[in-house]
Protein backbone atom coordinates (compact mmCIF):
# COMPACT_ATOMS: atom_id res chain seq x y z
CA UNK A 1 0.00 0.00 0.00
CA UNK A 2 1.57 3.41 -0.98
CA UNK A 3 -0.45 5.94 1.16
CA UNK A 4 -2.60 5.48 4.40
CA UNK A 5 -4.32 8.53 4.40
CA UNK A 6 -6.10 10.33 1.51
CA UNK A 7 -7.84 14.12 1.27
CA UNK A 8 -10.01 15.08 -0.83
CA UNK A 9 -11.39 18.33 -1.82
CA UNK A 10 -15.13 18.60 -2.46
CA UNK A 11 -16.40 20.51 -5.19
CA UNK A 12 -14.70 19.53 -8.67
CA UNK A 13 -14.02 16.30 -7.07
CA UNK A 14 -16.32 14.01 -5.31
CA UNK A 15 -19.20 16.47 -6.99
CA UNK A 16 -19.83 17.94 -10.18
CA UNK A 17 -21.56 21.15 -8.18
CA UNK A 18 -21.51 23.40 -11.42
CA UNK A 19 -25.31 23.78 -11.93
CA UNK A 20 -25.93 24.28 -8.23
CA UNK A 21 -23.49 26.49 -7.56
CA UNK A 22 -24.40 28.50 -10.75
CA UNK A 23 -27.94 28.65 -9.72
CA UNK A 24 -26.65 29.39 -6.11
CA UNK A 25 -24.75 32.79 -6.69
CA UNK A 26 -27.38 33.43 -9.65
CA UNK A 27 -30.21 33.33 -7.16
CA UNK A 28 -28.25 35.90 -4.92
CA UNK A 29 -27.19 38.00 -7.78
CA UNK A 30 -31.28 37.99 -8.87
CA UNK A 31 -31.94 39.21 -5.54
CA UNK A 32 -29.87 41.73 -5.86
CA UNK A 33 -30.35 43.14 -9.37
CA UNK A 34 -27.76 42.42 -11.16
CA UNK A 35 -26.65 39.92 -14.15
CA UNK A 36 -25.93 36.47 -14.31
CA UNK A 37 -22.27 35.18 -13.31
CA UNK A 38 -19.68 35.25 -16.24
CA UNK A 39 -17.47 32.11 -16.42
CA UNK A 40 -14.55 34.39 -14.78
CA UNK A 41 -16.64 35.44 -12.20
CA UNK A 42 -18.36 31.26 -11.87
CA UNK A 43 -13.77 30.23 -11.91
CA UNK A 44 -13.28 32.15 -8.98
CA UNK A 45 -16.75 31.60 -6.69
CA UNK A 46 -16.14 27.72 -7.49
CA UNK A 47 -12.94 27.67 -5.70
CA UNK A 48 -13.44 29.84 -2.31
CA UNK A 49 -15.36 30.42 0.39
CA UNK A 50 -18.89 31.46 0.16
CA UNK A 51 -18.29 34.79 1.98
CA UNK A 52 -14.87 35.39 -0.31
CA UNK A 53 -17.11 34.85 -3.26
CA UNK A 54 -19.44 37.12 -2.17
CA UNK A 55 -17.20 39.75 -1.58
CA UNK A 56 -15.82 39.19 -5.12
CA UNK A 57 -19.07 39.15 -6.64
CA UNK A 58 -20.11 42.26 -4.40
CA UNK A 59 -16.79 44.77 -3.64
CA UNK A 60 -18.94 47.38 -2.32
CA UNK A 61 -19.65 46.82 1.54
CA UNK A 62 -23.09 47.49 1.51
CA UNK A 63 -23.91 45.63 -1.48
CA UNK A 64 -21.99 42.53 0.52
CA UNK A 65 -23.64 42.94 3.54
CA UNK A 66 -26.97 42.51 1.87
CA UNK A 67 -26.01 39.59 -0.56
CA UNK A 68 -25.11 37.73 2.79
CA UNK A 69 -27.83 38.66 4.62
CA UNK A 70 -30.04 37.43 1.92
CA UNK A 71 -27.80 34.24 1.61
CA UNK A 72 -27.86 33.26 5.12
CA UNK A 73 -31.83 33.09 4.16
CA UNK A 74 -31.46 30.41 1.62
CA UNK A 75 -31.95 26.71 2.08
CA UNK A 76 -29.24 25.09 0.84
CA UNK A 77 -31.25 21.89 -0.11
CA UNK A 78 -32.81 23.01 -3.40
CA UNK A 79 -29.76 22.85 -4.63
CA UNK A 80 -28.62 19.80 -3.58
CA UNK A 81 -30.64 18.01 -6.36
CA UNK A 82 -28.54 19.42 -8.76
CA UNK A 83 -25.23 18.12 -7.07
CA UNK A 84 -23.83 14.75 -9.35
CA UNK A 85 -21.53 12.41 -7.13
CA UNK A 86 -18.47 12.18 -9.67
CA UNK A 87 -18.37 8.52 -11.24
CA UNK A 88 -16.63 5.74 -9.01
CA UNK A 89 -15.94 8.06 -6.07
CA UNK A 90 -18.30 5.48 -3.99
CA UNK A 91 -16.96 2.37 -5.48
CA UNK A 92 -13.21 4.00 -5.17
CA UNK A 93 -13.74 4.70 -1.68
CA UNK A 94 -15.29 1.22 -0.50
CA UNK A 95 -12.26 -0.34 -2.04
CA UNK A 96 -9.52 1.80 -0.20
CA UNK A 97 -11.47 1.98 3.09
CA UNK A 98 -11.50 -1.82 3.11
CA UNK A 99 -7.63 -1.42 2.65
CA UNK A 100 -7.44 0.64 6.12
CA UNK A 101 -7.21 3.71 3.91
CA UNK A 102 -8.27 6.62 6.24
CA UNK A 103 -10.15 8.83 4.13
CA UNK A 104 -10.86 13.05 4.56
CA UNK A 105 -12.30 16.47 3.17
CA UNK A 106 -10.68 19.28 2.97
CA UNK A 107 -13.10 22.05 1.66
CA UNK A 108 -13.56 25.40 1.08
CA UNK A 109 -17.34 24.87 1.67
CA UNK A 110 -18.72 26.52 4.59
CA UNK A 111 -22.53 27.07 6.23
CA UNK A 112 -23.11 24.81 3.10
CA UNK A 113 -21.52 21.82 4.59
CA UNK A 114 -23.47 20.20 7.08
CA UNK A 115 -26.41 19.98 4.85
CA UNK A 116 -24.50 18.44 1.83
CA UNK A 117 -22.48 15.94 4.41
CA UNK A 118 -26.55 15.15 6.17
CA UNK A 119 -28.04 14.42 2.56
CA UNK A 120 -25.10 11.98 1.04
CA UNK A 121 -24.32 10.45 4.09
CA UNK A 122 -20.45 11.23 3.82
CA UNK A 123 -19.95 10.39 7.32
CA UNK A 124 -20.46 6.87 6.08
CA UNK A 125 -17.46 7.35 3.74
CA UNK A 126 -15.29 9.95 5.64
CA UNK A 127 -13.16 9.49 8.94
CA UNK A 128 -12.88 13.32 9.02
CA UNK A 129 -14.62 16.43 7.10
CA UNK A 130 -12.82 19.93 7.73
CA UNK A 131 -14.87 22.74 5.97
CA UNK A 132 -13.94 26.50 6.17
CA UNK A 133 -15.96 27.05 8.94
CA UNK A 134 -13.54 24.38 11.69
CA UNK A 135 -10.48 26.89 10.43
CA UNK A 136 -9.12 30.26 10.76
CA UNK A 137 -7.87 30.22 7.20
CA UNK A 138 -9.46 28.65 4.67
CA UNK A 139 -7.34 27.14 1.51
CA UNK A 140 -5.28 27.96 -0.44
CA UNK A 141 -3.81 28.06 2.88
CA UNK A 142 -3.08 24.38 4.19
CA UNK A 143 -4.52 24.80 7.63
CA UNK A 144 -7.43 22.77 6.90
CA UNK A 145 -4.42 19.58 5.86
CA UNK A 146 -2.66 20.33 8.71
CA UNK A 147 -5.39 19.41 10.86
CA UNK A 148 -6.05 16.10 9.65
CA UNK A 149 -2.59 15.32 9.96
CA UNK A 150 -2.86 15.97 13.67
CA UNK A 151 -5.51 14.35 13.89
CA UNK A 152 -4.80 10.78 12.76
CA UNK A 153 -0.73 11.31 13.88
CA UNK A 154 -0.12 10.69 10.39
CA UNK A 155 3.30 11.98 8.58
CA UNK A 156 2.73 13.73 5.49
CA UNK A 157 5.25 10.75 3.59
CA UNK A 158 2.34 8.97 4.30
CA UNK A 159 -0.76 11.09 3.18
CA UNK A 160 -1.91 12.28 -0.50
CA UNK A 161 -4.19 15.14 -1.29
CA UNK A 162 -6.90 14.79 -4.36
CA UNK A 163 -7.92 18.14 -5.96
CA UNK A 164 -8.59 19.50 -9.43
CA UNK A 165 -8.12 23.97 -8.61
CA UNK A 166 -4.98 25.69 -8.93
CA UNK A 167 -6.29 26.68 -4.82
CA UNK A 168 -5.80 22.94 -4.62
CA UNK A 169 -2.33 22.83 -6.22
CA UNK A 170 -0.93 25.64 -3.91
CA UNK A 171 -2.53 23.65 -1.13
CA UNK A 172 -0.79 20.47 -1.76
CA UNK A 173 2.51 22.17 -2.47
CA UNK A 174 2.44 24.81 0.37
CA UNK A 175 1.49 21.04 2.99
CA UNK A 176 4.06 19.09 1.26
CA UNK A 177 1.44 16.34 -0.03
CA UNK A 178 2.22 14.73 -3.58
CA UNK A 179 -1.39 15.93 -5.67
CA UNK A 180 -3.31 13.85 -7.39
CA UNK A 181 -4.89 16.29 -10.17
CA UNK A 182 -8.86 15.22 -10.82
CA UNK A 183 -9.06 16.30 -14.57
CA UNK A 184 -6.89 19.15 -14.88
CA UNK A 185 -4.03 18.66 -16.83
CA UNK A 186 -2.83 22.42 -16.42
CA UNK A 187 -1.75 21.51 -12.66
CA UNK A 188 1.53 20.56 -11.88
CA UNK A 189 1.01 17.71 -10.01
CA UNK A 190 2.52 13.88 -9.26
CA UNK A 191 -0.46 12.34 -10.91
CA UNK A 192 -3.12 13.03 -13.31
CA UNK A 193 -6.01 11.28 -13.96
CA UNK A 194 -9.52 11.02 -15.48
CA UNK A 195 -11.36 8.66 -13.23
CA UNK A 196 -11.97 7.54 -9.82
CA UNK A 197 -10.40 4.11 -10.61
CA UNK A 198 -6.96 5.47 -11.52
CA UNK A 199 -7.12 7.53 -7.50
CA UNK A 200 -7.73 3.91 -6.04
CA UNK A 201 -5.41 2.31 -7.83
CA UNK A 202 -2.52 5.31 -7.41
CA UNK A 203 -3.18 5.05 -3.60
CA UNK A 204 -2.89 1.12 -3.19
CA UNK A 205 0.61 0.83 -4.94
CA UNK A 206 -0.83 -0.34 -7.99
CA UNK A 207 0.63 2.26 -10.55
Amino acid sequence: MRYKLAIFDCDGVLFDSTKANYAYYNQILKFMGKSEMTEDQFSYVHMHTARNALRYLFPHNNDFMKAAEYASTLDYSQFIPLMEIEPGVLETLYTIRSFSVKTAVSTNRSTTMPRLIEEFDLTRWFDLIICAMDVEKPKPDPEGVFKILDYFLEDKNNAIYIGDSKVDEEVACRSGLPLIAYKNKELEAEFHVKHFSEIKDIILGDL
